[in-house]
């Protein structure tokens, strides 16, 4: 089974594009599947998220506000794909 890291963001957000580009770098030697979620697109994911933003979930679990810890991240996709 393929883990699901999910990337809460929204445009414009500095943050969001480096935890992106972290997220790309990771892919290419972990294989999960990346799902983006902006959240302005309903009233209630902005009010949950905008002060945290960018938060990174994996398997549903949210791990990470604002950066991602990239060693424990791929620690835990190791770990995922021994399953």
């Amino acid at each position: 089974m393929i883990p699901e890291v999910t990337l809460y963001q929204r445009a414009g957000c500095h943050l969001c594009e480096i935890a992106l580009a972290q997220l790309s770098e990771i892919k290419r030697v972990h294989d999960f599947e990346l799902t983006q979620v902006d959240i302005e697109s309903s009233d209630e994911l902005h009010a949950l998220y905008l002060e945290r933003i960018p938060v990174i979930a994996l398997g549903g679990v949210e791990l990470y506000d604002f950066e991602i810890d990239r060693a424990d991240l791929e620690s835990r996709l190791s770990a995922a794909a021994a399953r």
